[in-house]
């Protein structure tokens, strides 16, 4: 029988997922998972997690699973590397594998570094916002909150199951008169998280260089 030319063929392929992180200075600590934007990497979001991110809080820093080439910083500079999320080629299968790193990263901290799986954040920039609020919809009883800067909805498609647990969403965006990336011009500059009549807070810490090149590219 012929087989039809545009017919998508696979094969089943096995890649490593890297992440750093922070301990917290005590057990039973919250954890706040963060994920890059298109372009960077794990160690530029750890850097800003590490100045917004509470002092008692373990942090984690998941690197996106598409790498790709960036241009040099300055002409005759050497290559450098960037990782996303997602492309427009069949993103669900890149959403499923958003989905599962986060549910095996959870479960590998709150079992190894004896983490409170009763306070998970999940903090995303640019690209991962709409695959982070998907998963928090998605697993509500996974997460405490979810942040999400200069990022948006787009495409989720899912209804968070009501009968779960509901995470909370905060949202920490551009102003609406401006198309900076310059973190003075973040509307939300504190989210205060309240969690057993303790408040943690999320500042913000206002700086002059941009966000886009600290973090990755809208």
């Amino acid at each position: 029988m012929d087989m039809p030319d545009n017919l998508d063929r696979t094969l089943k392929a096995e890649i490593n997922l890297y992440y750093d992180f922070r301990p917290a200075p005590q057990t039973n600590a919250p954890l706040l998972i963060s994920l890059h934007g298109y372009g960077a990497n794990k160690r530029q979001m750890m850097r800003e997690s590490r100045l917004i991110a509470p002092g008692n809080f373990a942090i984690a820093s998941l690197q996106g699973f598409h790498q790709h080439i960036r241009d040099p910083k300055e002409p005759g500079g050497p290559l450098r590397f960037g990782f996303g999320w997602l492309t427009n080629f069949k993103s669900e299968e890149s959403v499923a594998v958003h989905h599962r790193a986060l549910r095996d990263l959870i479960t590998v901290l709150v079992a190894n570094e004896k983490l409170d799986s009763k306070r998970i954040f999940l903090l995303g920039f640019s690209q991962s916002c709409a695959l982070n609020y998907r998963f928090a919809f998605t697993h509500p009883e996974l997460l405490r909150g979810v942040i999400g800067i200069a990022g948006g909805f787009q495409a989720i498609g899912t209804r968070a199951n009501s009968t779960k647990p509901q995470s909370s969403v905060y949202f920490i965006s551009q102003a609406p008169e401006t198309k900076s990336t310059l973190l003075s011009d973040v509307k939300i500059m504190r989210v205060n998280w309240e969690l057993k009549h303790e408040t943690f807070s999320l500042g913000l810490t206002m700086r002059d260089t941009k966000l886009s090149k600290r973090c990755g590219t809208i």
